[in-house]
């Protein structure tokens, strides 16, 4: 691995095992305030409101989700938004959620900024409200936040950049875009800042170049996570700054799905291959990665990410406290959520086979590459 931010899978098992004792980045502490007194029994219902199946990892989601709370001895309800009214549908779910007496409630939110009447109204019915892989903004209401350490995926995407760029481009300087996820994504924003805290200083030193000059999070923004959007952004982007044979180095992608639209944009305008990052390994991508299409992709274990959530209602439902990060990267625009966070793992060529090893579709996909 390139950077020393590199982790292996052990560790991954490691920070999902011992995630409830504190053992991630940040400060911890013996637990937090917030969180709820309510009692949890054994064959409680535990709500699971996911977003839309707009990515392979919320479909893997559910099913995790199933597993572990069956396993914990709790009982399920799992919904999925829809997709052509995500937000209202996911409002209309936890509400139904809390009617049923679901005394824990976990949101993957599908926009976490319109959550508010409905984990206030979660709260005042006695349930533990847990944000699940995207933050609750704008609220008091929020118990606890389960999550991969989402600024450090946007420093091992920019890393992953600036090594892809010396070992497939040669010297510098590079020329480069920069796209971003969907704005209503509370993940979107952190993704992108912690991968400008490592891009910045080699955009200021002239390193690297983003010939359009579109370096913001909100001219990057990619509406929807949707990967038509990506790819038109980026054929429009080609049209006014690369058709008169400026080259274009690099691209970061906040994720797989957009980082295969950019990649059929660059292709449909006869450039060569960028460099192109990712996030999520989704398998439509591993094959990509092993042949060098795309460069990168973060490896954030959904099952491991689930039964975090699900050890965290466990721990509570014996009247226990976890041990959670005080990190202001979790911030919700009220305060700093108490969260259990995992570690991310970055994923190239040269070590996929190895990442993915406790995952068998993925470790078969890579190894077919090799």
């Amino acid at each position: 691995m390139r950077k020393k931010y590199m982790l292996g899978v052990a560790a991954v098992a490691a920070a999902a095992a011992l995630a409830l004792t504190g053992c991630s980045t940040g400060r911890t502490d013996a637990g937090s305030d917030s969180g709820s007194g309510s009692s949890i029994p054994k064959g409680s219902l535990i709500g699971v409101a996911l977003p839309a199946k707009t990515s392979q990892n919320w479909v893997l989601a559910g099913d995790d989700f199933k597993k572990s709370i069956a396993k914990a001895g709790f009982k399920s309800i799992i919904q999925y938004a829809d997709a052509t009214s995500p937000v209202p549908s996911q409002q209309s779910e936890i509400n139904s959620m809390i009617t049923k007496g679901a005394k824990a409630i976990i949101i993957g939110a599908a926009d976490g900024s319109q959550l508010g009447t409905q984990v206030a109204a979660a709260k005042k019915a006695g349930a533990v409200v847990i944000a699940w892989d995207r933050n609750i903004l704008n609220t008091k209401n929020v118990d606890y936040y389960v999550a991969f350490n989402n600024f450090h995926v946007g420093e091992l995407q920019g890393q992953a950049l600036l090594d892809g760029l010396k070992k497939e481009k040669g010297d510098g300087p590079y020329n480069i875009e920069v796209f971003a996820g969907s704005p209503d994504d509370a993940n979107a924003k952190v993704f992108f800042d912690g991968a400008m805290s490592v891009l910045q200083p080699k955009i200021d030193d002239g390193t690297l170049k983003v010939v359009s000059g579109q370096t913001t999070f909100q001219k990057a923004v990619t509406q929807g996570w949707l990967a038509q959007n990506a790819q038109k952004r980026m054929t429009d982007l080609i049209t006014a700054n690369y058709a008169k044979g400026t080259k274009l180095d690099g691209v970061l992608s906040p994720n797989d799905t957009l980082a295969r639209a950019i990649l059929q944009a660059t292709k449909s305008a006869g450039l060569p291959n960028p460099v192109v990052t990712g996030q999520d390994s989704e398998t439509d991508s591993i094959p990509l990665i092993m042949n060098g299409t795309q460069y990168s992709t973060i490896y954030k274990d959904t099952q491991k990410e689930a039964q975090a959530a699900i050890d965290l209602v466990s721990t509570l439902s014996k009247g226990e406290k976890p041990k959670t990060v005080d990190d202001k990267n979790n911030n919700n625009g009220v305060f700093n959520v108490p969260a259990i966070e995992l570690t991310p793992v970055l994923v190239t060529k040269e070590n996929a086979v190895e990442a993915y090893k406790n995952n068998a579709t993925l470790e078969k996909l890579a190894k077919a590459g090799e």
